[in-house]
This record gives structure tokens, C-alpha cells and sequence, in this order.
């Protein structure tokens, strides 16, 4: 990671001031990391100092920003994609609805049925899409295996183009 920012850098590509960000704050933490607060890199890592300082101030700060745009993005997404004009369409937007209010705290100072709901429509026919997919994954493993193995699929051992 750090020689693909390295690379950037020095051929100021698109972008390049992103890596030099990337770079300089890598250096910081693992400054702070190595110092642990005057007792070196092997000792356990110090409860108090810059390192935890800059954890808390600044890395959990962007983590949140970051989770707070994502799910503003997620909830105008749905709304562009789920207009009901279907009876389908209408039933996955109140399924998200609910999912979503379930998931925040607000949700639960609403009612006490978003959090529960949220689990079932997660555990039960969520449940069933997931062993779906799976099943189909696995099916899908086990073929492209079978025909590797039998030199049907050839590309993969290096033997052709096809």
C-alpha cells in the first residue's frame, strides 16, 4: 500500500496530494505506535499518549463521517430505486424502512416493533435468500472444479486460451 502511494507520489498522478495525506499520517501513527509513550514498541500499548489521541480524535471521528454519508447515500439510493410502482417494489421499501429504523436507536424510541421486526425480516426469509446464494455459489465452486479437474477447463492450468 504504501509503495502504491510511494508510486503516486512521485509521478504526481491523479491524485497524488491523497497519497502524500496517506503517507505523512501512516508515519504519524506508526511514530506514535513505535514511542508508546516513552516505552517502546514491545511494551503494551499505553492507555493514554498520542497514539490513543489520535485514535479517538481523529480515526473514530472520519469513521463516523464516513458511516453517517454512507448511510445518507444508502437511503437516498433507496428512495430513487424503490418509488413504489409495484406491489413487489412497495413491499422491499417498507422491508428497508424497517430494516433501517431498526438499526438506529431511534428506531427503538419509536416502538419497540422496529428492532424486533428488523430481526425477523434478517433471520427468517433473509435467511432463506442467503442459503440460496450459497447454494448456488457452492454448485457453481464445485462444477468449475470438476471441470478443472477433468481438463475441460484448461485456461486455468496454463494449457490454452479458451
Amino acid at each position: 500500500l504504501l509503495n502504491l502511494h510511494w508510486q503516486r507520489i512521485r509521478q504526481h498522478a491523479a491524485g497524488w496530494g491523497y497519497s502524500l495525506v496517506a503517507i505523512a499520517s501512516f508515519s504519524l501513527m506508526m511514530l506514535f505506535v513505535i514511542y508508546n509513550d516513552g516505552k517502546g514498541p514491545f511494551a503494551a500499548q499505553a492507555e493514554a499518549g498520542g497514539y490513543k489521541w489520535l485514535f479517538d480524535n481523529v480515526h473514530v471521528a472520519c469513521a463516523s463521517t464516513m458511516f453517517s454519508i454512507l448511510a445518507f447515500f444508502i437511503a437516498s439510493a433507496a428512495y430513487r430505486t424503490f418509488r413504489a410502482r409495484t406491489p413487489e417494489a412497495a413491499l422491499l421499501l417498507v422491508a428497508a424502512v424497517i430494516v433501517m429504523l431498526g438499526r438506529v436507536p431511534i428506531g427503538r424510541e419509536i416502538s419497540e416493533f422496529f428492532p424486533a421486526a428488523t430481526d425477523w425480516l434478517l433471520n427468517v426469509p433473509n435467511l432463506a435468500a442467503k442459503r440460496g446464494i450459497l447454494l448456488g455459489v457452492s454448485l457453481g465452486a464445485i462444477a468449475t472444479s470438476l471441470r478443472i479437474i477433468f481438463g475441460i477447463e484448461r485456461s486455468y492450468l496454463g494449457g490454452g486460451d479458451e
